[in-house]
């Protein structure tokens, strides 16, 4: 498998946190996106960003941005469509998808993506951690998604499906584990109080 393309999903309306683009919200200084880049490129062959409206103003970043290849604000596996077909141009074969308020994402996400979605005649993967049950949960916006399934998807999107692992299941997704352990590496930045944990998150690392 050539080294994926990585795609940051940030087309979401962040309704939670009041609006606007939450990746560009400061943690110890630095911005979550940032931080998310920093921590992506090093992974894939390239990033590019999923965000709608006005593109220019994530010129700072350095990054090629595309919005959702569906009108509507139709969530993430909108965001993965537009990935898909931003790598077609590309000529890639697969993506992988982080979000961008996620800034603790696993440094070896992509690897492990890999090795789970090995022998797979279509390479697709989420990541899951478990809860304190033990019982695994899907993280459905950090996953290995192969071009070749970009059209099934558009169909199904243009159709109404909106959950991605009901689309995921269609195709036999498999999971790739990640602990738990001290935090949730998956943590999402939703809401102002998320923010602050975010941040305490940080300074315990430091």
């Amino acid at each position: 498998m050539k080294q994926p393309l990585g795609v940051i999903l940030a087309g979401g309306l962040a309704r939670r946190m009041g609006g606007g683009d939450k990746g560009r919200l400061l943690l110890q200084g630095q911005s979550m996106m940032a931080r998310v880049v920093e921590r992506f490129e090093p992974q894939v062959a390239q990033v590019g960003l999923n965000a709608n409206g006005v593109s220019n103003r994530f010129d700072d970043l350095g990054l090629p941005v595309f919005p959702d290849s569906i009108d509507g604000y139709a969530g993430p596996l909108a965001g993965v469509l537009a990935g898909l077909d931003w790598a077609f141009g590309q000529g890639g074969d697969h993506i992988v998808t982080v979000a961008a308020d996620t800034p603790f994402f696993p440094c070896d996400l992509v690897p492990q993506l890999i090795l789970a979605s090995e022998g797979m005649d279509a390479p697709l993967a989420l990541a899951a951690t478990k809860d304190p049950n033990g019982v695994s949960m899907r993280q459905p916006t950090f996953g290995l998604w192969p071009v070749a399934l970009r059209e099934d998807l558009r169909g199904h999107l243009q159709n109404g499906l909106r959950k991605i692992v009901q689309w995921t299941e269609m195709h036999n997704a498999r999971e790739a584990p990640f602990s738990s352990t001290p935090f949730d590496p998956f943590f999402n930045v939703n809401t102002p109080q998320d923010l602050e944990t975010a941040n305490a998150l940080l300074k315990d690392q430091v």
